[in-house]
């Protein structure tokens, strides 16, 4: 694939780390990501509607990053077909992408600290000194809908406007993909609105995690506790 190399430092005025050294999917990527809030998974703290989300889903969310930083550790997942088969369709969706608009950088992650938090986003890759790429694999009937919509699905929008926000990027190239069916590109601009409501739900859940973070404290600290530490032994593949 043809790729090209900018200057793309770290941004002190707006928090913007790129983490080139970082290879997605490996130990240290997995290391830099434990226990801060992606852009993947801002979907599970802010609703379609906009509102801090308030359900069983935020809730399991909140637990995994509080124990994360607890522990400094991210238990291992069960990798799907989905997503074999979405990493396989990335490949051919960036090599298009390539040869018919630009040439792009890889990196691992991106991370912005300037609201006092940080907010991490792995992009597909890096377009220039102001885009950025996200591909994604659809199956026929999901494809088949976008290309008579022409939008980008609701299910990724929030995951779009957090990574725009995060890398403090111009613009994204949304890709879908779909083997045998045409691929589509839709150039998405940030959008205040959506990212306002993402900081908001953001800020709301680092005070609750904090908090947590005390109660948690305070647990493993009473003296009218049962408790007895254990030490991690063997890593196992654990299916969620």
């Amino acid at each position: 694939m043809l790729t090209k190399s900018w200057d793309q430092p770290t941004k002190p005025e707006t928090g913007v780390k790129y983490h080139y050294d970082l290879v997605q999917g490996s130990d240290k990527w997995l290391a830099a990501r434990c226990g801060l809030l992606t852009a993947s998974e801002m979907k599970l703290i802010v609703t379609p509607t906009l509102k801090v989300a308030n359900n069983d889903k935020e809730r399991a969310h909140l637990y995994k990053i509080l124990a994360q930083r607890i522990t400094q550790y991210v238990e291992p997942r069960t990798i799907s077909d989905d997503m074999l088969r979405g990493q396989e369709d990335e490949v051919y969706a960036k090599a298009f992408y390539v040869e018919k608009y630009a040439p792009v950088q890889d990196i691992g992650f991106i991370t912005n600290d300037k609201w006092g938090f940080t907010l991490g986003y792995s992009p597909d890759a890096l377009v220039g000194a102001d885009g950025l790429i996200e591909c994604k694999s659809r199956c026929q009937k999901f494809q088949a809908e976008i290309l008579i919509n022409g939008t980008v699905p609701d299910d990724h929008m929030i995951q779009i406007q957090t990574g725009l926000l995060v890398s403090q990027r111009q613009w994204l190239d949304y890709i879908s993909y779909c083997g045998g069916m045409p691929m589509i590109t839709i150039r998405v601009l940030p959008d205040p609105e959506v990212q306002n409501a993402i900081l908001t739900a953001a800020t709301a859940f680092e005070r609750r995690l904090s908090e947590k973070m005390d109660a948690y404290r305070a647990a493993v600290g009473s003296t009218g506790m049962r408790l007895v530490p254990t030490e991690r032994r063997v890593e196992q593949e654990i299916r969620i």
